[in-house]
């Protein structure tokens, strides 16, 4: 699988760097007043190599998959919502759907691996590679030749659309265990400091999961390295998040990072090829237990801290505007010595 990974070069450039800095720290506000705007500003600038960048065709794009761990009672929710939202977003009625519409950004729901068979329409690309992952307190999760497939299909089908952005979204009951069980593994925690409530276990819930998971753990204790243990503990959607953050980093697309989930397929790919944390922007701190500790392995600042729990890229999605914004502010807002204002002493 190593020859789907495509090197990812640093984007350091001094030059580029101390040209940034200078536009924001020359426009009309004192050092440093606009707080994580400034970083988000030179993140973006970076990025897309340009002091005055502009977000072009955004693409929100939604990776669905079934889990066979799901059968283990790691969720409290049926499989059966796992294609059920797909139709929802489709339909338009889903919180990710909203926003998108809000926000005006290009919304693609692609079912990688969802246990049930939908029909063709506009907004749907059907790029299944089995009908839900194997069961992971059972076997390997994907095989090898699966898990392969799933990357370079998400690594295709971002090559595919226009734009210089990326939004990850997600949708599979039982994913959150798979995020779980690959920061466990990858950054080598205890699984009880790693695994919440997901979509809202009760008490017994949350201590019947880490049980579970603590013996997936086990049972796939040699898969250590990132491509082994994304085909150990699954699943098919953030499989195909890893190829399509693979494929945008490598194009020098700004990729804006959603919760837990999309956090899991940027930790693999990063571990890949470390670069790709120079392309994130990550939207927001979720409430699911382990994303704090995701977020600190990513050594990742998000941008918003709303108590959010949904998925989807609805938190992305809501994060957008302030990408927009950074743009908008390096491009039209005023210098002091265009605007004949004095700086500070």
């Amino acid at each position: 699988m190593q020859n789907l990974i495509p090197t990812i070069p640093s984007l350091q450039d001094l030059t580029l760097q101390a040209a940034l800095q200078r536009r924001i720290d020359g426009k009309t506000k004192p050092l440093g007043a606009l707080g994580q705007l400034e970083h988000l500003m030179l993140r973006i600038g970076l990025i897309l190599g340009s002091e005055t960048p502009v977000l072009r065709e955004p693409q929100l794009m939604v990776f669905a998959g079934d889990h066979g761990l799901a059968r283990q009672g790691v969720s409290a929710y049926p499989s059966d919502v796992t294609w059920q939202m797909v139709e929802n977003f489709l339909a338009g009625g889903a919180a990710v759907s909203v926003l998108a519409r809000q926000h005006g950004l290009s919304l693609t729901v692609v079912d990688a691996g969802v246990a049930h068979e939908f029909a063709p329409r506009a907004g749907l690309v059907i790029a299944k590679v089995a009908a839900g992952t194997a069961d992971s307190s059972e076997q390997p999760a994907m095989t090898t030749e699966q898990c392969a497939t799933a990357i370079a299909t998400g690594k295709h089908l971002l090559a595919q659309r226009p734009g210089n952005a990326l939004l990850l979204g997600e949708m599979g009951i039982g994913n959150t265990s798979s995020a779980t069980l690959l920061l466990a593994r990858l950054q080598n925690l205890p699984i009880e400091q790693c695994t919440g409530r997901g979509t809202g276990l009760d008490d017994a819930g949350l201590q019947r999961k880490i049980e579970t998971l603590g013996a997936v753990l086990q049972r796939h204790a040699f898969a250590v390295e990132p491509l082994q243990a994304l085909a150990g503990f699954g699943g098919f959607e953030i499989a195909m998040m890893v190829g399509a953050v693979l494929q945008a980093a490598l194009e020098r697309r700004v990729i804006v990072v959603d919760g837990f989930i999309a956090g899991a397929a940027v930790l693999v790919a990063a571990r890949l090829q470390p670069a790709v944390l120079e392309r994130c922007v990550f939207a927001h701190r979720s409430m699911e237990a382990g994303h704090r500790l995701m977020l600190e392995a990513l050594d990742a600042e998000p941008l918003l801290d709303l108590g959010l729990r949904l998925g989807e890229g609805s938190g992305a999605a809501l994060a957008w505007p302030l990408l927009q914004s950074a743009c908008k502010i390096l491009s039209e807002m005023a210098s002091f010595e265009s605007a004949g204002v004095s700086k500070q002493d």
